[in-house]
């Protein structure tokens, strides 16, 4: 009988030890489900994401009605339109301050400048012909696009016609703070390079404390744009159900649109623009950059960060590309704070596919607008989150409206994950080919 008892006892004590691990497993699964869920939640991009849905659905249910929630959207683009000047003027100083302080890296610092610039010159060229060649922002009836952007007055009449030599004439600023002022993008630019350039040329004891208080003015305009865009879910909410209310789908599909174009432009970088300067000037083979470098672009395509990927981008350099140290420890850095190829190819997309939204018919002057400030505002971008502000800036030197900027919200995160694994492929090569003409050395 008491064997019987033991028995039934053993065979309690082990089915009571099974559920306790089954709850402690499942409470332990739940926990491990929450925190994730917590830590998504808590993800910015993934909350304009859900802003983007609900304001679709909500625009589609309410329709015209939905135009309740655009004051949410003005209020959100007033906050970025309201950082664009003081952000560019500032860093364009400081980043023209700091690149004239390579001058002890002599050759290899030229070299690398100069890659950085010509490809980023290249990519915003090719950005500009995939545009007009495939069109995304056309199709749309024009009347409705006026009337569901009604703001934008601008057209192909108010488009500046102008020479050449006039367009260049016209970046030189015949007053600065007027420039400031009335938020002329092209004259702060060449302004901002002079004085850089110009602070460069002081004393260590003189420029020193002039570049580190425009580095902390920058780190303040960063804080105010984080904080910004912490209302980006709620702008964007209100935007997208503004728009889809008035207009419906079509429009978002049209920037889905813009982004084949734009992965398109980006597969001309890496499979054609990059094997050939790799080919051309340095002595690594090019499925081997590319079969190392799938960690790096892993990485930059999952944090969009081309300072988050740096250590891991050094790291492939050196150790599986054979890079030297010291050529590693100058281009990766100087790449991940000032090369920003897909970006700048991505600006010159947008005003393109703006423009064709508009019924607008680029002249010189606006291509020129495009291409400098698409170059030279990409490599101001360094560090500053949201990269869209970036686009505000190309828009307003082209004449070209913004006020359909807030489509290009719901993919933003797709965008900018392209455009860093685009750049720091760009640093990488560059690495690989300045360090060929550093061993010549």
């Amino acid at each position: 009988m008491s064997f019987q008892i033991n028995i039934v006892a053993i065979s309690f004590l082990i089915k009571y030890r099974e559920i306790s691990y089954r709850y402690i497993r499942n409470k332990s699964l739940t926990n491990y489900i929450h925190m994730n869920f917590k830590k998504l939640m808590s993800n910015l991009g993934f909350q304009i994401l859900v802003a983007m849905v609900i304001g679709t659905v909500l625009g589609a249910l309410m329709g015209p009605k939905a135009s309740m929630f655009a004051p949410l959207g003005d209020f959100f683009m007033d906050l970025i339109k309201m950082l664009v000047v003081p952000l560019v003027a500032i860093s364009i100083i400081s980043g023209a301050a700091s690149l004239g302080a390579t001058k002890s890296a002599g050759k290899i610092g030229i070299s690398t400048i100069g890659y950085f610039l010509i490809t980023t010159v290249v990519s915003v060229i090719l950005g500009l012909i995939l545009g007009e060649i495939f069109a995304p922002g056309e199709g749309l009836d024009r009347a409705a696009v006026k009337e569901m952007f009604p703001q934008s007055g601008v057209s192909s009449a108010d488009a500046p016609v102008m020479s050449f030599w006039q367009t260049i004439i016209n970046i030189i600023p015949e007053n600065p703070i007027a420039s400031l002022v009335t938020g002329n993008i092209l004259e702060i630019i060449f302004f901002g390079l002079f004085l850089g350039i110009g602070i460069s040329t002081l004393p260590e004891n003189k420029k020193s404390p002039l570049i580190n208080g425009m580095n902390y003015l920058v780190e303040a305009l960063i804080w105010m744009i984080k904080v910004v865009m912490y209302t980006a879910p709620i702008g964007v909410f209100g935007l997208m159900a503004s728009a889809i209310g008035e207009f419906g789908f079509d429009l978002l599909m049209m920037a889905v649109d813009l982004m084949w174009v734009n992965i398109l432009g980006g597969a001309i970088l890496l499979l054609a623009l990059y094997p050939l300067t790799l080919k051309l000037f340095s002595k690594v083979p090019i499925m081997t950059f590319f079969r190392k470098m799938i960690k790096a672009q892993i990485v930059a395509f999952s944090t969009s960060s081309s300072l988050a990927t740096l250590p891991i981008n050094m790291e492939v350099c050196e150790e599986e590309l054979g890079v030297s140290k010291a050529t590693t420890g100058f281009v990766l850095p100087l790449g991940a704070t000032i090369n920003m190829t897909g970006s700048a190819m991505y600006y010159a997309l947008a005003a393109v596919f703006f423009a064709q939204l508009f019924d607008i018919d680029l002249s010189l002057a606006q291509y020129i607008a495009i291409i400098v400030t698409s170059t030279v505002g990409s490599i101001g971008q360094a560090g500053v989150p949201g990269p869209s502000l970036l686009i505000v800036a190309v828009l307003v030197a082209a004449d070209i409206p913004d006020e359909g900027l807030p489509l290009l919200f719901a993919l933003d995160r797709v965008f900018d994950m392209l455009r860093t694994a685009f750049n720091i492929t760009g640093d990488a090569a560059c690495a690989c080919i300045v360090d060929r003409f550093n061993e010549k050395k």
